[in-house]
């Protein structure tokens, strides 16, 4: 049987980021675990009681401008890219790590290996509340995620998508 053990508390300072830009704002009750891995823009909102979870192993990087709502829960295991003047709703997930399922059924899909993939979020997109992003997902440049949508493929550029699983419903127009 796995032992469980503590990641930490969260607390973190400004300088223990891998870099930090100026004008960065994290409001009360930001958590952020291994900032060590965490690479933020210029002019950067946190919101309040977001987690950024930088992964020992995984890479966190968010572009100049953009703007994390509260409670976004990031976990960067597998790498997490996020582009410039990209907006996150309050309360949204971003994983980019699952559990494989064991191929017999007396294993614990618990103590079954972890599987990693990159989420990206390209320049310019917006992701509504409350939507989830799946482990592998790029959202292209432009794009928007509707609220509570659960993200399970990539968005094509300038798409416009929402539901559970996440469609196309349509594209902006230039």
């Amino acid at each position: 049987m796995r032992k469980f053990r503590s990641h930490g508390d969260g607390h973190f300072s400004p300088q223990s980021f891998a870099t930090l830009g100026q004008g960065a704002v994290f409001e009360d009750g930001v958590r952020v675990w291994h900032p060590e891995n965490i690479h933020l823009g210029s002019n950067v909102y946190v919101g309040h009681d977001a987690m950024l979870k930088g992964y020992h192993a995984g890479q966190l990087s968010i572009g100049d401008n953009t703007w994390i709502g509260q409670g976004v829960f990031m976990h960067a295991a597998g790498d997490i890219t996020i582009g410039s003047q990209v907006g996150i709703g309050p309360f949204v997930k971003i994983l980019t790590s699952a559990h494989a399922i064991p191929e017999d059924q007396q294993t614990p899909i618990l103590n079954a290996p972890l599987t990693f993939a990159a989420v990206r979020i390209e320049t310019g997109s917006d992701i509504g509340v409350g939507a989830i992003i799946l482990p592998g997902v790029t959202i292209g440049e432009g794009a928007q995620v509707g609220a509570g949508a659960v993200v399970t493929q990539d968005v094509p550029a300038f798409s416009v998508v929402a539901g559970n699983p996440a469609k196309v419903l349509r594209t902006r127009t230039p």
